[in-house]
């Protein structure tokens, strides 16, 4: 038997015996717990999906047969199966193994996913290219299977793929990994002889001639035909309850134990043998042979950090704590937004909050809790959050919707269409805006920005920090048209708690003053130029103007026209995308005033950001502190002042008290 680091091709599986498989598994959750305690990761979900693994890549070949994995969350067992264990301590950083399928780093990685519910389509579109194929070509035998989470199958992209599979009728096998839902009543014997008929081509064949020569039969033909039918379906939603795939043209069986590897084996082959689509319904434990992951699959599912030290890792025992307790953290944007939509929630019933599968990830579990009638959470399914968010707005509540920026992307249409096209007072909180870090290109919070520019009647805000986040949150509320607050993943700057009081929107502020030079951000990223403008002072004797725009939209037009007059360069910082961004705004509004004056913008760069962590992809970004400061620098043509360079290696940009005289809003 191959060690899990000898293992260079999945094919060389096909030859173990079951215990010999039995072993491989305890290795890859080994492998796994190690890995993800040092890295962070997607645990709970890939070792429950271990034995879906196995026993996919023993009865495909894959790279010839392709395997999509619906977000890419429980593919940490195919990684490793395909060549990749001897990297897989690089899990999610810098320029190491992805968090998610890559197919820049494996042929067997079909498709670079990271959104839930998009498996079921790319699998429909592999087999209608497959199936157009000339019928001689030995192409037409590859075989598909998709292995989706029982979470994703309630979102509207998977509901449609299947949907337009069962008119299709194409040949793919759709694995629905459960991790959730009890193990209904329908396994056992009998079910289990039953699922074994009905995977058979004699069946298939047996149904589909009934179908054709029942009718046929004078007289007792058509009645017989109809009274098998009606008893046949009466049985299938009383007692098996597959109605909802069958009538939709696709072939249900289960519920399998998720974690029998020789059924699932067996059960998949059948399945691939049929000229029909199918889906094979498991049950699986999340966070299956970790005792902590087991009993806390929410913390497990998604650890962006080791949650616990440990000496020694025995996957069956509770983690060992060692060292003293961690230091106390500042509070995340997240748990400020949430704190204050609970305490103005507290004498404004007409507040909800709505989700989208997300209510511990964006805090509102917490408001789940103080407000139980008040909260929905929708699942995966980002595109009715925001249009129920406009019928509860037309009803005269008061809804806000947390989202991640990178899902939010998925409600788009529903927010130009439902809500600003409408101009409804829907507050939308755009969680985890800028780098997110190790979940990679598809998790980067860099493009809601720039596609929320063109809307119309659409307020863009986003804090310097977290006191003015709470400040943004009452304004939102009060605001009689739709708002978006764009905050980070990040702590806070520890500040002290104060009530949120209501902002001017459309007012910046300044931060700070100077002759030379106009530094303009949006968000946090304001706290990096305070920063630069303290080091431009100290090293070249240059002074800067800080500005805290605050608002993207409506811009503060006058007040950096204003200060941008007669000054040697420009510069906008936010963290997104450049093009269409906060600086194409601020250009715009120069232009507009007759003002032509170098800009430098300070964004993110053309293209995907990859994984690593956050402070390593903002220094590769040039983002941080000291790459803001080197652009300027380099802009405006300065020698560089390495004697003075600051003695941290990431250091933390200061705030600037207001100066006298200075525009507050």
């Amino acid at each position: 038997m191959p060690t899990l680091e000898q293992l260079t091709d999945p094919a060389q599986m096909r030859g173990m015996t079951y215990r010999e498989l039995d072993e491989l598994a305890a290795q890859l959750r080994e492998k796994m717990i190690r890995t993800v305690h040092r890295t962070g990761g997607h645990l709970a979900s890939s070792l429950g999906a271990v034995e879906i693994a196995l026993a996919l890549h023993r009865v495909l070949d894959s790279p010839r047969d392709r395997i999509v994995w619906d977000t890419g969350h429980q593919a940490y067992a195919h990684k490793l199966l395909t060549g990749r264990g001897d990297r897989f301590d690089t899990l999610r950083q810098l320029e190491g193994i992805g968090g998610f399928p890559r197919r820049s780093e494996s042929e067997h990685d079909v498709f670079d996913g990271g959104h839930a519910g998009t498996g079921v389509s790319i699998g429909v579109g592999l087999a209608a290219a497959r199936d157009l194929l000339p019928a001689d070509d030995p192409r037409r035998r590859q075989q598909i299977a998709v292995c989706v989470g029982d979470a994703a199958l309630g979102s509207g992209l998977t509901l449609e793929g299947l949907n337009h599979l069962g008119h299709l009728k194409s040949r793919l096998l759709i694995v629905l990994n459960d991790n959730e839902m009890s193990i209904s009543p329908s396994v056992g014997g009998l079910s289990t002889s039953l699922n074994k008929l009905r995977l058979t081509r004699a069946y298939q064949g047996t149904k589909t001639a009934s179908k054709r020569a029942l009718p046929r039969i004078p007289l007792v033909g058509k009645p017989l035909f109809d009274f098998l039918a009606f008893t046949k379906e009466g049985f299938k939603r009383s007692w098996a309850k597959v109605g909802f795939f069958e009538d939709i043209g696709i072939t249900y069986i289960g519920v399998l134990d998720g974690h029998d590897l020789r059924e699932m084996e067996e059960t998949f082959a059948r399945a691939l043998r049929l000229d029909a689509p199918v889906l094979v319904h498991v049950k699986t434990v999340k966070g299956r042979g970790y005792a902590p992951a087991e009993l806390d699959s929410v913390s497990f599912h998604g650890a962006s950090l080791p949650p616990i030290d440990l000496c020694v890792i025995d996957p069956t025992e509770e983690p060992v704590p060692v060292g003293s307790a961690p230091l106390r953290k500042p509070k995340t944007y997240t748990h400020t937004f949430v704190e204050e939509l609970i305490r103005v929630a507290e004498t404004d019933g007409r507040i909800c909050a709505i989700t989208a599968g997300m209510p511990t990830g964006t805090g509102l579990s917490r408001f789940q809790e103080r407000f139980p009638e008040r909260f929905f959470d929708v699942g995966i399914a980002e595109q009715h959050s925001v249009t129920m968010a406009a019928g509860l707005a037309l009803g005269g509540k008061r809804p806000v919707v947390s989202l991640y920026s990178t899902f939010s992307q998925r409600a788009y249409d529903q927010l130009v269409h439902d809500v600003c096209q409408n101009d409804l007072p829907v507050l939308l909180a755009i969680d985890r805006a800028g780098l997110v870090g190790e979940d990679g290109t598809s998790h980067q919070g860099m493009f809601t920005l720039p596609a929320q520019r063109a809307l119309p009647g659409l307020v863009i805000g986003s804090p310097k920090d977290e006191q003015e986040l709470r400040d943004m949150v009452v304004t939102g509320l009060e605001h009689d048209g739709p708002v978006s607050l764009h905050f980070p993943r990040d702590a806070g700057e520890d500040l002290t708690d104060r009530r949120g009081r209501p902002l001017q929107i459309g007012r910046g502020e300044v931060l700070a003053t100077g002759d030379n030079l106009l530094l303009v951000g949006f968000g946090p990223i304001v706290q990096r130029l305070s920063w630069v403008a303290d080091q431009l002072r100290a090293r070249y004797g240059l002074s800067a103007t800080v500005i805290n725009a605050r608002w993207a939209k409506p811009l503060d037009e006058s007040l950096v026209a204003e200060h941008a007059e007669g000054k040697r360069l420009v510069v906008t910082a936010e963290e997104s995308a450049a093009m269409g961004g906060f600086g194409d705004g601020i250009l715009d509004a120069l232009n507009r005033r007759g003002l032509r004056l170098p800009l430098l913008k300070i964004a993110l760069g053309e293209g995907f950001v990859h994984h690593g962590a956050i402070d390593d992809l903002r220094r590769q970004q040039r983002i941080d502190g000291p790459g803001i400061l080197a652009q300027v620098r380099e802009a405006l043509d300065l020698a560089p002042d390495d004697a003075a360079q600051p003695r941290a290696a990431h250091p933390q940009p200061k705030r600037s008290a207001p100066r006298a005289g200075v525009n507050a809003a």
